[in-house]
């Protein structure tokens, strides 16, 4: 039996909900005395119970502009057994879409013979908004090659270089997601990744050049409720990813292979990515760098299918609630670099931030305008 990967394990006891990573025995606020004390109830009831009390929030259509847009693409199949797995991968996220209500738009998969899906690519993305609050989504499913110099994902006609997508992608400002569980996709991190981002790759080195199985976890996990670790009735794209590195690490443990993909994640801008074994629950424990903004922040605030409390919020005030959010779970960071005073000081400030967000909904929903709809 070949030895697996020494960097490879199953971490599925390290992966929690949110109860078990922000309350008051956590890191972000522990039971001292006095202030700190105090302070840490009550951050904690906000964060764990803040989205729950969201429902008197008025109940606003959400405009189609706010519906996020799926770009799936599928490559050229190689062989029938590769070819057959592409297809299920696509179904599955078309149902998801369709759960979700998104705007879906696959390629690849269509009969028409010597397509160009290169040119047909290049043409979706340039028609797309390139900016407002709509999350886009680009899923590459297939295969990926290397050659020491540049990453390509595989399609029928001219292939695409991750060099070349960072030029067609480099117009768009609006939050995107793009997902490569193809071979040899970690180049496509590295020139993709940037500000309002979520970068998401099958391998950690272009090196890593066997078929990759993560891509049919993150199919399934994406609607998976057993993925979704905060149990907010809504599964993140960040607790997808951390399903899906997982069952691809057990795969390899249980069929005693050595591990010839490791998935990455990147949305801080910073072009490292960390895998999934950086993180306790929602929250990664480690940086690439001392001092490096940490990832995950965004991606666990990328959903297809929102909660039904999301769905009641317009588009401003889950922009807004995210920002609070991410700035709180930021602030964390300083823990160790600030005097505990100046560090509750600062963070009683943006929890009081967060605070006044959610009573402004609340009293949105209560006011006499409210009442008239």
């Amino acid at each position: 039996m070949t030895k697996e990967d020494p960097e490879v394990g199953d971490r599925r006891s390290e992966i929690g909900g949110r109860r078990s990573e922000v309350g008051p025995t956590s890191d972000l606020c522990p039971l001292t005395s006095g202030r700190a004390a105090s302070f840490s109830i009550f951050l904690a009831l906000l964060l764990v119970l803040g989205r729950d009390a969201v429902p008197c929030v008025p109940d606003l259509a959400t405009a189609s502009s706010d519906h996020a847009t799926v770009i799936l693409v599928v490559g050229a199949p190689g062989e029938a057994e590769f070819g057959g797995n592409f297809v299920r991968q696509a179904t599955l996220w078309q149902q998801a879409c369709a759960k979700a209500d998104c705007r879906q738009i696959t390629l690849g998969l269509d009969t028409v013979s010597q397509t160009n899906d290169y040119e047909i690519l290049r043409q979706t993305l340039a028609a797309e908004p390139k900016d407002g609050p709509a999350q886009l989504w680009l899923v590459l499913i297939g295969h990926g090659t290397f050659d020491g110099k540049e990453a390509r994902f595989n399609l029928r006609g001219p292939d695409v270089s991750a060099s070349e997508l960072a030029l067609w992608l480099q117009p768009f400002r609006r939050p995107m997601a793009i997902i490569n569980t193809a071979s040899s996709s970690a180049p496509f991190l590295t020139k993709l990744s940037a500000t309002n981002r979520v970068i998401i790759t099958a391998t950690r080195s272009g090196h890593e050049q066997n078929y990759a199985r993560f891509g049919q976890y993150l199919a399934e996990a994406i609607t998976n409720p057993q993925a979704d670790l905060d149990k907010d009735g809504q599964i993140s794209l960040l607790e997808a990813f951390l399903m899906a590195s997982r069952q691809a690490t057990e795969f390899y443990r249980v069929e005693g292979r050595l591990a010839t993909e490791h998935a990455l994640l990147d949305d801080n801008g910073d072009g490292l990515g960390i895998p999934a074994d950086w993180f306790r629950g929602l929250r990664a424990v480690k940086t690439p760098s001392e001092n490096a903004p940490v990832d995950g922040l965004l991606a666990r605030q990328f959903h297809l299918a929102r909660n039904e409390a999301d769905q009641k919020l317009t588009a401003e005030q889950r922009a807004r609630r995210d920002a609070l959010e991410r700035a709180i779970l930021t602030h964390r960071q300083k823990k160790s670099q600030l005097p505990e005073d100046e560090y509750y000081r600062q963070l009683e400030k943006l929890v009081l931030d967060l605070a006044r967000f959610y009573q402004s909904t609340s009293t949105d929903a209560t006011s006499p305008a409210a009442d008239a709809k």
